[in-house]
C-alpha cells in the first residue's frame, strides 16, 4: 500500500512540474470591462472569477489568471495579447 501511495504522489508531482501560470499585467489602457470580458471569453472564467482577477491585476499590478500546460496556455496568452492585454506565461 505504501508503494502505491508513493507512486501516486510521484505522478502528481510530475504533472504539477509541467504546469505553468498565465499572468496578466495591469496597464493604463484597458478598461475593467474589457479585461473582464476577455478573461471570460479567452480563459473561460465565470463573471465572478474574471472580476476578482481584474481587481487583483489592478491593485497588485498582475495576477495569475490560469494554470496549466504550456500547450493549453499559449493560445490563451496569444488571444489576450491580440486583445491588447499584457500577458505572459511563467
Amino acid at each position: 500500500m505504501v508503494e502505491t501511495q508513493v507512486e501516486v504522489l510521484e505522478e502528481r508531482v510530475e504533472a504539477l512540474v509541467g504546469e505553468q501560470d498565465l499572468i496578466v499585467y495591469n496597464d493604463d489602457v484597458n478598461s475593467f470591462e474589457h479585461v473582464i470580458d476577455s478573461l471570460i471569453k479567452v480563459c473561460n472564467h465565470e463573471v465572478e472569477q474574471a472580476t476578482q482577477c481584474t481587481y487583483i491585476i489592478h491593485y497588485k499590478g498582475k495576477s495569475q489568471v490560469k494554470r496549466g500546460s504550456y500547450d493549453t496556455l499559449e493560445p490563451m496568452c496569444t488571444a489576450l495579447l491580440d486583445r491588447g492585454i499584457s500577458a505572459e506565461i511563467e
